[in-house]
C-alpha cells in the first residue's frame, strides 16, 4: 500500500504507466533477457539473460565486429586461426576508495586493478578533511590517492566540493556570519579547483541539495546555482553533477521522488543558467525494488543526462548472503538501462577491516560474498572469444562485443600477426581489416 500512497503524492500517470511498461516488458524476458524477475509472475530467470533490456541496452553496451584477414594481394584468407582478448573494458565500473590503498601493493595490485577503471574518494576531498579549521588546507592524502589512480590510468570521481547537509559541514564554517561565509565558499571552490583542474571526470558540486539546504539557507536561494556556474568555469573538462539518495533506492521519502528531482534538474539547467551535465544516484539500498528502479531511471533517461550510479550498497542490516543477493539485482538492473553511463561501489576499505555498510574482501583481502557478486558480474560484462576461431570462407571473423580495447591475434599457413582493436560505441559494424 505504501507505493501506491506515493503515487497519489507524485506523478500517478507517468509512475503508472512506467508499472505497465516494467510489466510488459518483464513478460517478453524469454525473447529479452530483461529482467532479472518476470514481474507478472514474479518467477525468477536466468540472470546470464539480463543482459539485453532492449535493443538500445546492446547498442550502448556493446558492437558488432567484423574482422577480415587478407594476404598480401588482398586475397581473402578462410580458415585463418583469429583469437580475440579483451583488454579493457569501456564502461565506468569501480569504487570508493580511503587512505587503506595508500602504499598497499596487495590492494592496489592483487584486488583493486584487477577489477576497476574508477574510483571516487570516499572522504578525502570533503571541505571537513582538507580544511578542518580555518586557513589549515591539507591535501596530503588527496594528493596520493590521486597519484595512485593517475599512476594507473583510472579515472577518478571528485565528491564533493560542498555538502549542504550541515552535519557534514565543518563547524566553523557553521559559525560564520552571510558575508564571511561567501567568502569562504568562493575560497572553497578556487582552491579545491585550481588546484586538481583537469583531475576529476566529475565533480558532485553540492551534495544532497534535495534534502537540506545549508548553503541556500544562509547565502539565499540561488547558492548552489551559482556554486554549479562557478565550478564549471574552474574546471571546464569536468561534468559538474548533482548527487543525491533515495531517488532509486524505495519510494517513502518525500523529500527525494522522482519527480522532484526533475523539477530541480530543470530548475537548475533553465534558461541555460547551470551548465549542469550529470545525474547522480547514490544507490544506498535496503531491499532494491527493481520495477521502481527501472520506472525512475527511464523516467530520468528522458532529460537526456549522463547518469551515474554514485555510492552503491547495501544495508548491513542484511546479512552478508543477502547483501550479495541485492548488490547483484543492483548492478544487474543498473548495467543492463541504456541509460546509466557509470557504476560506483561505495566499499572504501577501511584501516580497521571494516566498509561504509558493505564490503567486497575482508582485511585479508579474500572475496567476501559481495565481492565474489561483482567478480561474476565482471566476467559476464566482458568478451570472451577464445583462439579456436576461424574465418569463414570469405576470409571473416565476426563477433559481437563488450566495448572496450582488444588484443587480436591472426595466424594462417605459418604467417601470424596481432594488432589492438579499440571497440567504441557505436550503431554500425565496426570492420577491421588485417593483412598476413
Amino acid at each position: 500500500m505504501r507505493v501506491f500512497r506515493h503515487i497519489e503524492r507524485a506523478n500517478f500517470q507517468w509512475l503508472l504507466l512506467a508499472f505497465i511498461v516494467a510489466v510488459a516488458v518483464a513478460v517478453a524476458v524469454a525473447n529479452n533477457g530483461v529482467s532479472r524477475y518476470d514481474y507478472s509472475a514474479y518467477t525468477e530467470v536466468d540472470p546470464s539473460q539480463y543482459l539485453i533490456d532492449l535493443p538500445s541496452s546492446s547498442q550502448k553496451r556493446k558492437r558488432a565486429v567484423a574482422i577480415h584477414v587478407s594476404d598480401s594481394g588482398g586475397n581473402r584468407l578462410a580458415g585463418a586461426s583469429v583469437a580475440v582478448q579483451q583488454i579493457s573494458r569501456d564502461f565506468p565500473f569501480g569504487s570508493a576508495i580511503s587512505k587503506t590503498i595508500i602504499g598497499n601493493s596487495k590492494y592496489q595490485q592483487r584486488w583493486f586493478l584487477d577489477r576497476f577503471n574508477a574510483a571516487v574518494f570516499e572522504n578525502e576531498l570533503k571541505w571537513y578533511a582538507t580544511e578542518p579549521e580555518p586557513g589549515e588546507l591539507n591535501y596530503t592524502l588527496a594528493d596520493e590517492l590521486l597519484a595512485f589512480v593517475h599512476a594507473n590510468q583510472i579515472v577518478a570521481r571528485g565528491h564533493n566540493i560542498f555538502w549542504e547537509d550541515p552535519a557534514y559541514t565543518p563547524a566553523w564554517v557553521r559559525s560564520l556570519a552571510a558575508g564571511e561565509l561567501r567568502s569562504a565558499v568562493g575560497t572553497r571552490i578556487r582552491s579545491l579547483l585550481s588546484r586538481y583542474r583537469g583531475d576529476f571526470v566529475h565533480w558532485d558540486v553540492s551534495n544532497e541539495m534535495l534534502h537540506f539546504d545549508f548553503y541556500e539557507r544562509r547565502l539565499g536561494p540561488n547558492a548552489s546555482a551559482e556554486f554549479f556556474r562557478t565550478a564549471a568555469a574552474a574546471d571546464p573538462l569536468a561534468a559538474v553533477f548533482m548527487n543525491e539518495f533515495n531517488v532509486v533506492e524505495t519510494c517513502d521519502d518525500e523529500k527525494s521522488t522522482v519527480d522532484l528531482y526533475v523539477a530541480r534538474l530543470k530548475e537548475m539547467i533553465a534558461g541555460g543558467a547551470v551548465q549542469l551535465e550529470g545525474i547522480g544516484l547514490e544507490g544506498h539500498f535496503s531491499r532494491p525494488n527493481l520495477p521502481l528502479m527501472r520506472a525512475i531511471l527511464d523516467k530520468l533517461a528522458t532529460l537526456n543526462l549522463p547518469i551515474w550510479l554514485t555510492e552503491v550498497d547495501v544495508s548491513k542490516s542484511f546479512d552478508q548472503q543477502t547483501q550479495a543477493k541485492y548488490l547483484e539485482d543492483v548492478l544487474r538492473e543498473g548495467f543492463s538501462h541504456p541509460g546509466i553511463d557509470g557504476i560506483m561501489l561505495w566499499t572504501a576499505l577501511h584501516p580497521d577491516g571494516t566498509c561504509y555498510q558493505m564490503c567486497l574482501t575482508g582485511d585479508d583481502l579474500r572475496n567476501l560474498p559481495a565481492g565474489e557478486v561483482v567478480d561474476r558480474l565482471l566476467g559476464e560484462w566482458e568478451t570472451t572469444e577464445t583462439g579456436a576461431e576461424t574465418t569463414d570462407e570469405r576470409g571473416t571473423y565476426s563477433f559481437h562485443g563488450f566495448l572496450g580495447e582488444y588484443k587480436v591475434a591472426v595466424s594462417y599457413d605459418g604467417r601470424s600477426t596481432e594488432t589492438t582493436l579499440a571497440l567504441s560505441g557505436g550503431d554500425e559494424t565496426r570492420h577491421l581489416n588485417i593483412q598476413l
